[in-house]
């Protein structure tokens, strides 16, 4: 069986490089660590790192169509833990921004706000409140009596 280390990044297309940059560097306060052109110069690649070493990355392609569609956030979204000041500071930036703000929303486990970047992309901001790790400690949770009980 393969052991997983981690995430090493998260890849997705972009309409712009540079507009996708200013939102996650700029707005969101990701790192730019890494944009080199790949596939013969056609694309190129974009990472923002996490504290954690990970990353989200962006590949725009001129001249080849992609269909951005506005996903649910039950469908497609990216979410990202942050402590509880950092959320509430987040909150008020994108509400001052004009940006499309949706929460703060009570799951129980975790508090989330949900952004939607230039890309059309959900980006979910989840802070714990407390019992995050019961939540996903698979002893506590009975996952498997869950699994069965919704099928």
């Amino acid at each position: 069986m393969a052991h997983i280390k981690g995430l090493h990044h998260n890849a997705y297309r972009c309409r712009d490089s540079e507009e996708t940059r200013a939102w996650y560097e700029d707005f969101l306060g990701l790192k730019l660590v890494s944009a080199f052109p790949i596939d013969e110069g056609r694309a190129l690649h974009t990472f923002f790192q996490m504290d954690d070493g990970s990353c989200l990355a962006f590949f725009e392609v001129p001249g080849k169509p992609f269909d951005f569609k506005r996903q649910d956030s039950l469908d497609l979204h990216i979410a990202l833990g942050v402590d509880n000041d950092v959320f509430e500071r987040m909150l008020q930036k994108g509400r001052a921004r004009a940006i499309e703000v949706r929460g703060p929303v009570d799951h129980g486990f975790c508090r989330s706000i949900y952004f939607r970047d230039l890309n059309g992309y959900i980006v979910e901001l989840i802070a714990d409140t407390g019992v995050h790790q019961e939540i996903m400690d698979p002893a506590q949770s009975k996952l498997h009596e869950v699994l069965t009980r919704w099928q």
